[in-house]
């Protein structure tokens, strides 16, 4: 069982990830916001979100909106950029902002693969294979199957998403390999049908991407820069991931270096399709827990300061995401701690 320190919650319990003290377990999960300009740059708009969100300092970690590495993975208009150098200005404003409020931040990178739309992206969506989409993922059409030169040419835009990240003040960046974007693609049977390196029938074949984007980041950025992974531990389809293969990832990415595994579903995308439970992942996270040594984070329908409290007591995960709670009421996160004092 998990404990606070005296009279303390466990959710208002600080907690170290790789060389960060954070100080507690609350955590922003990346909503998109779409308030960005056309070009996926920051905006007074995104700034005051996170300010509004962060203010009073009772968030642990947020985790920003996924952002696009490369032009060509851009998921949706309005969507957050970190494919430009030019970004750098902008993104170090929101990092101020959220840092004035004594929390952390970590950059969630993102490819959407193929799940790009081509009106966005003016070109094919690339995928791990040209392959049929559940769907569940509203793909439009067949992507183009990636050759190893661009799988090469994705792997340098991750790197240098992640050296942007950290030059603009984030503590840390997020890997999105859930919710069916291009790493979810490649690591979920459904999607990876590849034959050769990246072969979607071994488990080794569909994290080599994973492992070697994050192998990239620590060579330019120094193995002190924390990197998380949001993984989509099961894609609750059959012939889909299942939580035996990311207990083998989980335990692959902790040994490379990542030091924050952040559950979520894969191709059910943020939903379980059996239940509706708060901290609907739990079935995920509280394997996955046990399998690692570095914190888990559990998002998933938490909408009470309860269920929170319970759900890392039990030790179903280290940290809590709230999403929508506190996309409705900024002042969820503070309210809660005090409910739990």
């Amino acid at each position: 069982m998990e404990k606070g320190g005296a009279g303390m919650s466990v959710l208002a319990s600080p907690i170290r990830v790789g060389n960060l003290e954070i100080n507690n377990r609350l955590v922003l999960p990346p909503m998109a916001t779409a308030k960005s300009t056309e070009n996926g740059e920051v905006t007074d708009a995104l700034c005051a979100y996170y300010a509004e969100k962060s203010a009073g300092g009772s968030l642990g970690l947020i985790i920003t909106e996924h952002s696009f590495v490369h032009p060509r993975g851009q998921a949706s208009a309005g969507q957050l950029s970190i494919a430009k150098d030019s970004d750098i200005v902008g993104l170090k404003k929101l990092t101020t902002v959220i840092h004035q409020n004594q929390t952390k931040a970590f950059a969630q990178i993102s490819h959407a693969g193929g799940l790009a739309k081509q009106a966005i992206i003016g070109a094919e969506p690339l995928s791990a294979s040209a392959t049929v989409f559940p769907k569940v993922s509203r793909a439009e059409g067949i992507p183009k199957q990636m050759t190893v030169k661009e799988i090469q040419h994705v792997i340098s835009a991750f790197v240098a998403a992640a050296v942007r990240a950290k030059e603009a003040g984030f503590d840390g960046v997020e890997l999105h390999s859930a919710h069916g974007y291009l790493l979810n693609q490649f690591y979920s049977p459904l999607i990876n049908k590849r034959r050769d390196a990246y072969r979607g029938d071994q488990i080794s074949g569909r994290i080599k991407l994973h492992l070697e984007i994050i192998r990239g980041i620590q060579k330019q950025v120094g193995m002190d820069f924390p990197i998380a992974v949001r993984l989509g531990a099961s894609d609750y389809l059959p012939g889909g991931t299942s939580i035996e293969d990311s207990v083998i990832a989980a335990k692959a990415f902790e040994e490379a270096g990542v030091c924050l595994i952040d559950v979520s579903g894969g191709f059910s995308f943020y939903t379980h399709p059996h239940t509706k439970k708060e901290g609907y992942f739990c079935d995920l996270s509280e394997v996955l827990k046990k399998s690692v040594h570095i914190p888990v984070i559990l998002t998933g329908g938490v909408v009470t300061a309860s269920a929170a409290e319970d759900l890392l007591v039990s030790n179903k995960a280290d940290m809590i995401g709230v999403g929508r709670a506190i996309l409705k009421d900024s002042n969820w996160a503070s309210e809660a701690l005090a409910a739990l004092e």
